[in-house]
């Protein structure tokens, strides 16, 4: 037995027109892959904050050694081993300029006779902590970036030759490469701090002679699987030169994995220029990073812990920092992470 079926009346279908013209009309705004990047970047608030504390250090690198009024090379045997002491944050009973002396905690500021303030103490010598602090945090930021700019050309360079070229040109190159990966970095460093003289050059050659190998071999490999793909096979069709399809058409692809692997060579070059002043291979006296900061706190961590205590944390913050900005950029620089 059929049943009734209950029809809409014709006067609630409405015929609908489509304009053919605009069938195939994208309504989402065209973005470049920069700007799909920095969309799926904004994403990470790791990284964001990461970028607005690491914005905050660099300035006060920059602008700190001058905010207090003292200089961080003058001693002055007088102001010897100062504890913290801060206006306006002294009446809440931290860094209020007391010490322990004897077993007892007393107020080292009025016991010196001591009226200027030193925020983050002074050293054995009577030299201010702060200013100390932040030309050792240049130092080291100067040092990891020029390392890193030069381990990204060299290894960019030496990456691209090698694997665009191929055959003996690779092998040659290659095996240059596997001879300097098998001697201990340390030992090369080591070796380059006793030919030359002790300082920022020093060390700056010191960390670049191996570290664009890690660049170049990431490079390299790009390079070999782009190279063979149809756009570089149709631009090499149209009569484009080699130094053309490596600058228009490879680096632009392989751009992305570049400041990836740059953002964390920054950090491991900061951290490798405070292992070698930790251990007195770094800078000399008085010049100060925050390798030879974090050392002289060690030598003192039980009685001022404070000596310590700020290149530590400032050391901690950018490495962390830089760490995840790297891990936000590999992030959204990777396609296969696309929403």
């Amino acid at each position: 037995m059929k049943k009734d079926i209950e029809q809409l009346p014709q006067e609630q279908f409405e015929r609908v027109h489509i304009d053919s013209s605009k069938a195939e009309r994208i309504e989402k705004p065209s973005l470049s892959f920069w700007q799909d990047a920095w969309l799926r970047l904004r994403k990470n608030k790791a990284a964001i904050i990461s970028m607005v504390v690491l914005v905050l250090v660099v300035l006060m690198a920059l602008i700190g050694p001058h905010l207090n009024g003292h200089d961080g090379t003058t001693q002055n045997l007088r102001h010897a081993n100062l504890p913290p002491k801060m206006p306006g944050i002294e009446k809440m009973g931290i860094m209020d300029g007391y010490g322990n002396l004897s077993g007892e905690k007393v107020d080292l500021y009025a016991m010196k006779k001591v009226d200027e303030y030193y925020w983050f103490g002074t050293d054995g010598l009577g030299r201010d902590l702060f200013t100390r602090l932040w030309e050792g945090t240049q130092i080291s930021l100067l040092i990891a970036f020029v390392a890193a700019m030069i381990d990204l050309v060299i290894g960019v360079i030496y990456g691209g030759i090698s694997g665009y070229f191929g055959g003996r040109t690779d092998d040659i190159m290659q095996r240059v490469v596997e001879i300097l990966i098998g001697i201990p970095t340390l030992i090369v460093v080591i070796l380059m701090l006793m030919i030359m003289e002790p300082g920022l050059m020093a060390i700056i050659i010191a960390i670049s002679i191996t570290g664009w190998i890690g660049m170049s071999r990431i490079v390299r490999a790009q390079i070999l699987k782009f190279k063979n793909q149809e756009f570089v096979l149709a631009a090499r069709t149209l009569g484009s030169n080699d130094s053309k399809i490596i600058s228009k058409h490879l680096l632009p692809n392989v751009l992305g994995i570049i400041v990836i692997n740059t953002m964390f060579t920054i950090p491991n070059a900061i951290f490798f220029e405070a292992f070698l002043s930790f251990i007195g291979l770094g800078l000399q006296p008085p010049s100060a990073s925050l390798g030879t900061l974090i050392n002289d706190g060690f030598k003192v961590m039980e009685f001022q812990p404070y000596v310590l205590l700020f290149p530590a944390l400032v050391i901690s913050i950018l490495m962390i920092a830089f760490n995840l900005i790297g891990d936000g950029l590999r992030d959204a620089l990777d396609p296969k992470m696309k929403d």
